[in-house]
């Protein structure tokens, strides 16, 4: 089969599924923008544009632990990580603990598309994204709205935990056979200011070759420790595992480390996996027939 008729685009919306919240509205909305993303896909849009557009709507949407969703470190502060990458030419962008930034993901893929660098982080971060003229945020206590707040139940008790999580990303194979990955993130729940977990970093959360793209969800210390992202790569490269079984195996070595999260995977054939081994994880797939299949759990 061509690449223009196996072309698919994932979603995630984070690991971090508790069971006393309500994730009805984070699903329904993941329903919507990937009806949009079908849309563009089958109209042959670029894996780059689609990754990065379905990020942005959910760095937006207030409904996920990553931009305007994200909760203050322990200095009241939002700091903010993203990362972007394309497959067939290896390119990637990333910020890491930016602050008052709208779309960090935006942020990221200008530091992919102009300046010679992969990673941007802090204060040089947020001047550059000044100097591009990216959308900033002026008033960040009213803007910040930490979205397990948004979608706990009457009586919830709260998100517990020193790495207490949320993630969203997305990865898509487009009609010319391009890959691409996008990963953002407020990082954990209350965690040490400067504290900087995988999303930023090429390899742990976010990978795109040839072969495959990725985007990882979880506690993010443990998917740095075993450089998850790429390794689905590897064990598809040297141990010549098909998708499915190269990312099961990586969650597994995260959950022998002590981690849990999850990730989304397609490769260059059009086939998707997305193992976890949390209490569930929001994800949602379209492909060209533009069938949308969202679950939770």
């Amino acid at each position: 089969m061509p690449p223009s008729e196996r072309a698919v685009l994932v979603i995630h919306g984070g690991a971090g599924v508790m069971p006393d919240h309500d994730y009805a509205e984070p699903a329904a909305f993941m329903a919507e923008i990937l009806e949009r993303g079908g849309r563009a896909l089958r109209a042959g849009g670029e894996a780059l544009d689609l990754v990065v557009e379905m990020v942005v709507a959910m760095e937006a949407s207030g409904l996920f632990t990553a931009g305007k969703g994200s909760a203050a470190n322990q200095a009241g502060e939002v700091e903010l990580d993203a990362s972007v990458m394309t497959g067939h030419d290896r390119m990637a962008g990333a910020v890491a603990a930016v602050r008052n930034v709208e779309s960090p993901i935006r942020l990221a893929l200008a530091v992919r598309e102009r300046t010679p660098h992969v990673m941007l982080a802090g204060r040089g971060a947020e001047a550059f994204a000044d100097q591009v003229g990216l959308p900033r945020i002026s008033d960040p206590a009213r803007y910040y709205a930490p979205a397990v707040a948004r979608t706990a139940r009457p009586g919830a008790v709260g998100a517990t935990g020193p790495l207490t999580h949320g993630t969203v990303g997305a990865v898509a194979l487009d009609r010319a056979g391009r890959l691409a990955a996008a990963t953002s993130t407020g990082g954990t729940l209350s965690k040490l200011p400067g504290r900087v977990g995988d999303t930023p970093l090429v390899g742990a959360a976010t990978w795109a070759d040839a072969r495959v793209a990725v985007s990882c969800t979880g506690q993010g210390e443990y998917f740095v420790r075993a450089a998850a992202a790429h390794d689905v790569a590897a064990r598809m490269a040297y141990a010549q595992l098909p998708l499915d079984d190269a990312a099961r195996q990586v969650i597994d070595a995260v959950g022998t480390l002590g981690g849990n999260g999850g990730l989304i995977a397609v490769d260059c054939e059009g086939n998707v996996a997305m193992p976890f081994n949390s209490g569930g994880m929001k994800r949602g797939v379209v492909g060209l027939d533009g069938k949308v299949v969202v679950e939770v759990y």
